[in-house]
């Protein structure tokens, strides 16, 4: 029986790299059916509303094996919907973002070779969008951390370790300020880690590893970087920098019975139409995405493929970003 994936071909950019990951896909024959649904600004802007997703959209994403979802652009400002992605992983509890940084051959990384995975709880935190106007100069947002939550990232934190023979956690946190929150974030990891002993745990607090990652990022090689929603969203990103573009850098957000993957990066508008953005990390979510929907080895494939077209260097197979002049559909 084939599997059913919702698809968001999002704003931007998002279409034309979609196609090249269906494309790509196609090629592979697999069972799966691709059911194009909308959701984004631009939706958003022709029809209004207090969603970014269309209601029909939603009865697709909830029959669905899964989503995936190509950038989307998420209007600023008060009033203005929550984002795509945090409208899904919190409709389907999908409690683990998980973004694997590890650098190409041959692409000039700025401060050498990185190999490590960035794990981000992704339903609660300041993400949880608890804010209130309680006077004229005075607004206020309720970080949400729950033990639950942090348990279930954790845990899903050294079970991607011990699956990559990987013998660290690096657990990131700022308890001596947000001594409730991360003190209960840094306690739940540590109730984990009784669970693994062949695992070291390695507490840093956010501001600390945000100066090793660009001291010394080799020393988090083969270790998972574990954080709260906010701290890891800023840390991986600033991880991204490190293999010199972050249209090489996927991501898989998983919960116990659902899926969404996507790219890393964002819409980028300015380039819509253009057909020059880095289609890597698209396919490559497409990728995991088959790894995990139909047990196919299709990332370890794809990648090998991708690598070696990235190490030959020659520049009418790159994209602008890593100095060629490639297009990514054409």
């Amino acid at each position: 029986m084939s599997k059913k994936v919702a698809t968001i071909g999002g704003d931007g950019v998002g279409p034309e790299l979609v196609k090249c990951m269906l494309d790509v896909v196609d090629a592979t024959s697999v069972n799966i059916e691709f059911i194009q649904i909308e959701a984004g600004a631009t939706w958003w802007k022709k029809h209004g509303g207090t969603s970014l997703i269309p209601n029909e959209s939603w009865e697709v994403l909830n029959e669905a094996d899964a989503c995936f979802k190509s950038p989307t652009t998420t209007p600023g400002g008060i009033g203005s919907p929550k984002s795509v992605a945090v409208s899904i992983r919190q409709r389907f509890n999908l409690y683990a973002n998980v973004r694997p940084i590890k650098t190409f051959p041959n692409t000039n990384p700025p401060l050498g070779d990185v190999d490590f995975v960035c794990v981000r709880e992704g339903t609660e935190g300041l993400y949880a969008g608890k804010e209130m106007q309680l006077n004229d100069n005075m607004h206020i947002a309720l970080r949400l951390i729950t033990r639950d939550a942090c348990n279930r990232v954790a845990r899903y934190a050294f079970e991607e370790a011990d699956r990559r023979c990987w013998k660290t956690v690096v657990a990131i946190h700022k308890s001596n300020i947000l001594k409730q929150t991360c003190g209960a974030f840094l306690e739940e990891v540590n109730n984990v880690s009784v669970e693994y002993p062949g695992i070291e745990v390695w507490e840093y607090h956010i501001d600390n590893i945000a100066q090793q990652l660009i001291k010394n990022p080799q020393i988090f090689n083969q270790s998972i970087l574990l954080s709260t929603n906010l701290f890891m969203d800023v840390i991986s990103e600033e991880c991204s920098g490190l293999v010199g573009s972050i249209g090489l850098i996927y991501s898989s957000n998983i919960g116990d019975n659902y899926a969404m993957f996507e790219p890393a990066h964002g819409s980028a508008p300015k380039y819509a139409g253009m057909d020059k953005v880095n289609p890597v990390a698209t396919i490559l979510a497409g990728a995991l995405m088959l790894d995990i929907l139909v047990k196919r080895a299709s990332r370890k494939h794809f990648s090998l493929l991708l690598i070696r077209v990235i190490a030959e260097r020659r520049l009418v197979a790159l994209t602008y970003d890593l100095e060629g002049s490639a297009k990514s559909v054409k």
